[in-house]
């Protein structure tokens, strides 16, 4: 591929790699990874609500990794409430898995300047063949792209498996019990899973733009081999 190409598929990458950091440190900060609902057992079952009664005992929930809100519904009108991850929140979660998922979260960010870096310093300087060239480009590219989806698989477990909105819900509640009525991913979840999709994209420039990926043999390997035997 002439060279004016390969700065352009290198400039292109570095830019989207550019937009994936923004949208990380943006999504980190956010309130929007999770929304559901949130059903007040204790009061439907109080007053024996179903149908339309019943709507009167759901409330909200959203929730970031650092802190969210709920709006608490009991029967008397909706109260929301703030609350926060750290300190609050550490006794009930699993707070091993919620803070790998923030050091991931870094790690993601990192990575994504670090691999934006070299994609601009590939299409305008003259890179080693080590990790300044192709070949870091592709391992920047795959950390990224394994951050980002390790991220999606633990907030995910986080959520589903150890029912985190239901452990917010009932934090501090004596009187009422509360069961999630249903739940969702927000816009943040679904800016990492394109941020990862973005860095596999990054690769296939990379190979667009006319080198190998890494551990893969020559086509011509076998033809040069077989050649040189012939003369012997």
């Amino acid at each position: 591929m002439p060279a004016p190409q390969k700065k352009i598929l290198f400039c292109l990458a570095g830019v989207f790699s550019f937009v994936c950091a923004l949208g990380t440190a943006a999504a980190i900060g956010t309130q929007l990874w999770v929304k559901g609902t949130i059903l007040c057992k204790t009061g439907a079952l109080l007053v024996n609500a179903t149908g339309p009664e019943l709507e009167k005992f759901i409330g909200e929930i959203q929730y970031g990794l650092f802190h969210g809100e709920r709006v608490r519904q009991c029967g008397l009108g909706g109260r929301p409430f703030q609350f926060s991850f750290f300190p609050d929140l550490l006794k009930i979660i699993p707070a091993s898995i919620h803070v790998s998922i923030i050091l991931f979260c870094t790690v993601l960010i990192i990575f994504t300047l670090v691999g934006m870096g070299f994609f601009l310093y590939n299409a305008f300087g003259s890179p080693y063949e080590t990790l300044h060239g192709p070949m870091g480009l592709y391992l920047w590219s795959f950390i990224a792209c394994s951050c980002g989806c390790l991220i999606m698989i633990l907030f995910s477990s986080e959520v589903k498996i150890h029912h985190l909105s239901e452990k917010i819900a009932n934090f501090k509640e004596k009187s009422f019990t509360f069961k999630t009525h249903s739940e969702r991913f927000a816009d943040s979840f679904w800016i990492i899973l394109a941020c990862s999709l973005v860095h596999f994209l990054n690769a296939l420039l990379i190979r667009l733009a006319g080198f190998e990926f890494p551990f893969s043999k020559p086509k011509d390997s076998g033809t040069a081999t077989g050649a040189a035997d012939l003369m012997y």
